[in-house]
């Protein structure tokens, strides 16, 4: 089993961008994330709104100066506009190819597949580099289009696992009690939201319980 990483989302509205990058400052230097995505609904229209591209300046250097990578959510063309390192796409954001043709052939393209392995077929074709998988717990961060019952997300995880080369990400609900089940079950990376910001002991010791998790199970 390979080992799982930490996938950091930003919360969908970060009222002072200052703050926040003290705390994302705080939490990268605690514990190794490999990615962060710049995912700000609660912005409006993401391709006219500044609060993007000022929330970007101020912490993608610092998620890159830990060794991270980061993406935006939905847009490429925004995501090439503020330098981003990739975009994570949903069903309707376009395909993977118009992604490419924004951001280039370097750039990571993930992409949501919500419960679907035939969706998670697609996107291997077109060539993503990663596949994201959930709801696999019930989650404050947004009302999820689909969501697995019992067991079924587990036994995907696991499938994917064995069966395909491009990494899987879980998402959806994802704490220190949740997750260790789904890095058993073969998930490459724990894309994780209010679960770190919203943490009872506070984002750094939420982030420390969820890497000793991927740590731990992952041996």
């Amino acid at each position: 089993m390979s080992d799982c990483q930490l996938y950091l989302i930003t919360p969908p509205r970060i009222e002072d961008v200052g703050a926040f990058a003290k705390t994302l400052e705080t939490v990268v230097s605690a514990v190794p994330v490999a990615c962060l995505q710049l995912r700000l609904k609660e912005a409006g229209n993401m391709a006219e709104s500044s609060v993007v591209v000022q929330a970007a300046e101020a912490i993608f250097p610092i998620v890159r100066d830990h060794g991270g990578v980061c993406l935006l959510n939905d847009d490429p063309a925004l995501a090439a506009q503020i330098g981003a390192d990739g975009v994570h796409i949903g069903q309707s954001d376009g395909s993977v190819a118009a992604a490419r043709e924004v951001l280039g052939r370097d750039a990571i393209v993930g992409v949501t597949c919500h419960t679907s392995k035939d969706l998670a077929f697609e996107a291997v074709t077109a060539g993503a580099d990663y596949v994201a998988f959930g709801a696999f717990f019930p989650t404050p961060t947004k009302v999820p289009p689909s969501a697995f019952e019992g067991d079924d997300g587990l036994e995907l995880l696991q499938w994917w696992q064995e069966t395909m080369q491009v990494p899987s990400v879980a998402i959806g609900g994802i704490t220190p009690e949740t997750a260790p089940r789904l890095v058993q079950a073969g998930a490459d990376f724990l894309a994780v939201s209010s679960g770190v910001w919203d943490g009872s002991p506070g984002p750094v010791e939420s982030a420390r319980s969820l890497w000793r998790v991927c740590s731990e199970a992952s041996q």
